[in-house]
């Protein structure tokens, strides 16, 4: 399900997608912390193919902005032009505020309500999580609330990527995203009541990791994104688990991150090794596991369609090197890699550079990762149930 008024969608899916890898912020977190190896080991060679991935020429997109700064337009409208005509699939352009925001979302933090949508039956877009605290809890919203208009539009039939935009004030008509403390005005209906209410959009911390206890001892942790801490969270949710208790760890929806927080959370799980191989430019290096990770207790990654980019190279990792079983239905298939290209009026591009693999080579980008079990509905009780077969790690 989409999260609250998730970073990785701003205006739209595609350009939402694009930065839920914002390398550039990886290689220098990763860095700092090791997890990228040093002095250039190499991995398999990867096929030519994917040695160039970016058919954006930089040059063009700098001149192009500056051009159309010197005749009054937008720098970055003109930038967006290029990109779209390069055929690059994940390329996009973004405004100076609109990166800034996201680049705070990775810190743990957005705008918004603080309520989770989703596509409810019949269609309608209904609330499927309250965040504790936030303006919508305060206001006495609860899941199961439909939501039937926003600022006075009617959204049944806009896509829920559409929404989240509207209830985070993203492009609020003037071109401006709007800010905490700015108002927005949900109409709701629960069962035969109708009513409207105003809200003013806060500053909210994300909750990216989330823990539940089920039957036998068993843990449930479910990973919204991998924003700045995820990694430490599951890390530390593995550590604190009953001794030889499963885990069942939920990746569905999972929109993807930070490439470094992904690999510290499949590092829970295993002791040290090969998490993924990548390129940017056609220079070929490798991402590795911490030591020291639990490699005992059973593990089932539950995953579905909307598993995207770092969330399927943790899947990947798991799979490949027999540490999860795997179940759910195919993940979306995102294996690019951006880095952003900062333009002259403070805009940023971001571009594809390259790709990455699990640590059997496979190649993820269009074609996602099929489970070991495909299980269409009901896949969280089936997950369950895979669980409590594979016993205790003890």
């Amino acid at each position: 399900m989409p999260g609250p008024e998730s970073p990785s969608m701003p205006r739209g899916f595609r350009r939402g997608a694009a930065l839920t890898l914002v390398f550039a912020s990886v290689l220098a977190t990763a860095s700092a912390t090791d997890l990228l190896p040093r002095g250039g080991a190499k991995p398999a060679e990867l096929p030519a193919a994917h040695a160039a991935a970016s058919t954006v020429d930089r040059d063009e997109l700098a001149r192009a902005a500056a051009e159309a700064m010197a005749d009054g337009k937008s720098g970055a409208d003109a930038a967006e032009e290029v990109v779209s005509r390069s055929g690059d699939r994940w390329g996009a352009v973004y405004d100076k505020g609109e990166y800034e925001e996201f680049e705070q979302a990775l810190d743990g933090a957005y705008t918004g309500v603080g309520l989770w949508a989703r596509r409810g039956a019949g269609g309608r877009v209904e609330v499927s999580r309250v965040q504790r605290g936030g303006p919508a809890e305060r206001a006495g919203i609860r899941a199961g609330d439909q939501l039937r208009t926003v600022d006075g539009k009617p959204i049944d039939r806009r896509p829920v990527s559409q929404v989240v935009a509207l209830l985070r004030g993203d492009g609020s008509g003037d071109g401006r995203n709007a800010g905490a403390g700015s108002s927005v005005v949900l109409g709701l209906q629960r069962g035969d009541r109708s009513w409207t209410e105003t809200l003013r959009r806060a500053r909210l911390a994300t909750e990216a990791v989330t823990v539940q206890r089920l039957d036998g001892d068993a843990v449930m942790i479910k990973v919204a994104s991998f924003t700045k801490g995820t990694g430490k969270r599951v890390r530390d949710a593995v550590r604190d688990a009953p001794a030889g208790a499963g885990v069942l760890l939920d990746l569905r929806g999972n929109g993807g991150g930070l490439l470094s927080e992904a690999v510290t959370a499949a590092s829970a799980f295993l002791d040290g090794g090969l998490v993924a191989t990548y390129d940017v430019h056609g220079e070929q290096k490798a991402l590795y596991a911490g030591s020291g990770g639990d490699t005992e207790r059973p593990v089932v990654a539950l995953v579905d369609g909307g598993t995207m980019s770092a969330a399927e190279l943790v899947t990947g990792a798991l799979q490949d090197r027999g540490r999860a079983v795997t179940v759910g239905s195919r993940t979306f298939g995102k294996g690019s890699v951006q880095m952003p290209e900062k333009l002259p009026d403070g805009s940023v591009a971001e571009l594809t550079v390259g790709h990455y693999r699990t640590p059997a080579g496979r190649d993820l980008d269009g074609k996602g990762i099929t489970p070991d079990l495909t299980v269409g509905e009901g896949a969280e009780e089936r997950a369950r149930t895979v669980l409590s077969g594979l016993g205790t790690g003890s």
